[in-house]
């Protein structure tokens, strides 16, 4: 039981029902009873021939004949509406559990661990069409199946009116080519990781050359045909792997003919030899007879492609929603953060590891950030800046191998976390663009239209559009923003947190899209707008970061560097090289055509 627990068919089928008990209850209902009409009309049709036979009144037998027939014709196009009414509903259901699955958890870790990643893109793209048909459709196959199957068990159970044994016989004949065939693996194997990894590199080629952000580079760099031909490439291992999943093996064909053939040879000689004998009358033969030839449905019946594309999915549901909880946990704290930071923020020999076994990305890391402040953070790609603004966001914890991070003294941890990320506002490099109005772009969760408007202009942000323009094309009276634009809606977003009571405001290169004088223009806005806040910057331009109260160097997760612009300048040191790095100089051109020569220093 347990294993046939953890079979991803039994996950399936108890989506199903948890999904639409009701609905799922009379699917089954219908299936039985569809896969009972072949019998039902076997014995309908000996009855009949027994009838004229005997030379008895055929009304019975007729009328009995035709409700069994009529009843065929109905319960299939019933079924095929029941099925699909199902197919909505569950996966509706399994989109709403992947969608608390991935949401719950105050953390993000469940989100970014490779090991989940393959169920997570199957769950995703399940019903979209893109791994199968969707459900609404699929159901449709797997009751087929399933309808086969009920009809063949219930064929070879008719024949315990002949012999006690035959069913048996024929169950045990039929039902081995399920286990004899079982390296061919018609429904199982079919969604292996391996299968997965390429159902995924196809998905991504497939996505390059269809999806409006790629057109650009695929066109500019003439990679159309690279992109054409990964796509087929991945497609073909896809199916090739599929094939060799399903394709039948010679030796097992020729053992499930062999037991096929003696089974049935035994139970038609015995069914010949009771007929000469008079011991079977003619309507017998004829149930018996038509009731042997169904059985041969179980072979065929039961779990096919269609299942096992669908069960895949509601299993990997499953598997997510007790796996992401873990992953995506973190401590529960208690502690009220109101006025937080009021002192300093510590990090105290921090180490922080995305996924045991790799290699750490903060490793010993000691910093403290005085509040009210300003900190920049410089370094290489990979150094650890961006993981630092999540442990501050409560989006990670840090390892328990040690240091904590304290705000005014009290461990971050212990710190409620709903509470602590009231006073968190912050701009990532991979900021949302909401689909929505200016307004609620601004204020997603709601705000003072005062407070919108002035986090507008204190972002540079003022005459991008009216406040309840939707910022997408495709809306009525809606408009596209360009990337600089955008950074500076993301930016009021920040500002407008701070109006509403944000005490740490956590900028990761918010700025990039936007020139460099833009750029120092914006910060020097930032910072007066978040005086009183402690703001941490991370940038890679240096006309922004000299700006700063503090500079952080980061190198190899620790703090190699930290001082004023002029303090690392004076020291000589990584933050000085890699400044005079940056120091290059450009030609623009003012208003009346003459060339003005700029710093990019600012």
């Amino acid at each position: 039981m347990r294993r046939l627990r953890e079979r991803q068919e039994w996950k399936f089928f108890g989506a199903l029902y948890r999904s639409a008990p009701s609905l799922a209850v009379g699917w089954w209902a219908l299936l039985i009873l569809r896969g009972l009409m072949p019998v039902l009309f076997a014995v309908a049709m000996g009855i009949l021939i027994g009838a004229v036979n005997d030379e008895a009144s055929l009304t019975g037998p007729l009328i009995f004949v035709g409700v069994v027939f009529v009843s065929f014709q109905i319960l299939t196009p019933l079924h095929q509406l029941v099925s699909s009414n199902l197919g909505d509903r569950c996966a509706t259901w399994m989109n709403d559990r992947l969608m608390d699955a991935c949401v719950k958890p105050p953390g993000m870790a469940h989100l970014e661990r490779p090991a989940l990643i393959n169920d997570l893109t199957m769950a995703r793209d399940f019903d979209l069409g893109i791994t199968g048909p969707p459900l609404s459709i699929s159901m449709d196959f797997i009751a087929s199946g399933l309808v086969t199957l009920v009809g063949g068990i219930a064929a070879a159970l008719l024949l315990t009116g002949f012999a006690w044994w035959a069913p048996i016989v024929l169950i045990v004949g039929w039902g081995s080519t399920h286990w004899l065939l079982k390296e061919s693996a018609v429904w199982r194997d079919r969604n292996t990781d391996e299968v997965r990894t390429a159902q995924r590199h196809a998905d991504y080629a497939y996505r390059l050359a269809v999806d409006a952000p790629s057109a650009k580079e695929i066109r500019l760099f003439g990679l159309a045909g690279w992109v054409v031909e990964r796509f087929r490439e991945r497609r073909h291992r896809l199916y090739e792997l599929q094939w060799q999943a399903t394709r039948l093996r010679e030796r097992s064909v020729i053992a499930s003919l062999v037991v096929v053939a003696a089974t049935n040879a035994l139970v038609f000689w015995q069914l010949a030899e009771a007929t000469l004998d008079g011991d079977v009358s003619l309507a017998g033969v004829v149930i018996y007879l038509q009731a042997a030839i169904g059985a041969t449905a179980i072979a065929f019946g039961g779990l096919s492609w269609a299942l096992d594309g669908s069960a895949a999915p509601a299993a990997a549901v499953v598997r997510l929603e007790e796996a992401m909880a873990p992953v995506g946990a973190l401590k529960v704290g208690t502690v009220s953060a109101d006025n937080m930071p009021a002192n300093d923020i510590v990090f105290d020999n921090v180490n922080f590891t995305y996924e045991a076994g790799t290699l750490p990305v903060l490793d010993g890391f000691n910093l403290t950030i005085p509040a009210g402040t300003s900190l920049a953070i410089v370094g290489q790609n990979g150094a650890g800046k961006t993981t630092l603004a999540k442990l501050l966001c409560r989006l990670y914890d840090p390892d328990d191998s040690g240091g904590t991070i304290r705000v005014d003294g009290q461990d971050l941890t212990d710190i409620d976390i709903d509470s602590w990320r009231s006073r968190v506002t912050a701009v990532f490099q991979d900021f949302i663009r909401y689909e929505r109005s200016l307004r609620h772009n601004v204020a997603p969760t709601g705000a003072d239209e005062a407070d919108i408007i002035a986090a507008i202009a204190e972002a540079g942000a003022g005459g991008i559009s009216d406040l309840d323009t939707i910022l997408a094309k495709g809306y009525p009276n809606g408009t596209e923003l360009s990337g600089g634009q955008w950074q500076r809606v993301a930016l009021a977003r920040a500002l407008c947190g701070v109006r509403q009571g944000a005490g740490l405001v956590l900028l990761d290169e918010p700025t990039a899209q936007l020139d460099v004088r833009g750029e120092s223009e914006i910060f020097e806005r930032v910072l007066a707008a978040t005086e009183n806040c402690t703001t941490i910057l991370v940038s890679h331009r240096f006309s922004t970061v000299r700006l700063a109260d503090q500079i952080c160097v980061l190198e190899d997760g620790r703090v190699v560097e930290l001082g004023s612009h002029d303090e690392l300048i004076a020291r000589g040191g990584r933050y000085k090289t890699m400044f005079e790095l940056q120091a290059s100089r450009f030609v623009e051109l003012d208003e009346e055509g003459e060339e003005v020569v700029y710093d990019t220093l600012g």
